[in-house]
């Protein structure tokens, strides 16, 4: 009785690994490949021919001379490899305390921000933590920081800015959004890097 239960157990295990396990992804990948070829490579954006970065994934910009993006939920950095929120709620005092406060703090004094109206992606990380957009009130937050230091007028950063607004995802789902990595590309094509 157990060997006419054992091999029908061990052969169907065996097909459905490759029917999962290979056939499945070999099909999907190969129609990814044929549909959308650039987002099944990962989104990426070349500058003169070079990588510099995906248009799925945040990226750290630190200088004052570039949009900074949402703050990233992964520690250090936008490691892909630690994608994860931080599971605190808006109750959370740890999230107030420590994170959102210095995030206020820095907001108020990098960009001249207003306590009470600061927007809540300038300080807040995104679900993943790797969030590559920020909100239009937050990049135009941002515009005078970059124009003083650029050398630039706030009213042409304003523009690119503006430019670089995405709208919602088929005219309903998400809000509008600035992409910070295509929106810095654009910034050092613009104006001359300090």
């Amino acid at each position: 009785m157990l060997r006419t239960q054992l091999r029908p157990a061990i052969l169907m295990t065996l097909v459905l690994c490759v029917i999962t396990g290979l056939i499945y992804p070999g099909v999907v990948t190969g129609l990814a490949q044929l549909l959308f070829p650039r987002q099944a490579n990962g989104s990426l954006v070349r500058v003169n021919g070079r990588v510099v970065g995906s248009a799925l994934i945040g990226q750290p910009f630190a200088q004052p001379y570039y949009f900074h993006p949402r703050p990233s939920a992964a520690g250090n950095g936008y490691d892909d490899t630690l994608s994860t929120g931080t599971n605190l709620g808006p109750t959370s005092a740890k999230l107030a305390d420590t994170l959102i406060a210095s995030a206020v703090d820095s907001a108020v004094k990098n960009d001249g921000a207003v306590k009470g109206k600061i927007p809540s992606d300038m300080v807040t990380s995104s679900g993943s933590g790797l969030d590559p957009h920020i909100s239009p009130a937050n990049a135009l937050l941002q515009v005078a920081r970059v124009a003083k230091a650029r050398g630039a007028s706030d009213s042409a950063v304003r523009a690119l800015v503006e430019q670089h607004i995405e709208g919602r995802q088929f005219g309903f789902f998400g809000e509008p959004r600035v992409n910070v990595l295509l929106l810095n590309i654009a910034l050092d094509s613009a104006f001359k890097r300090p």
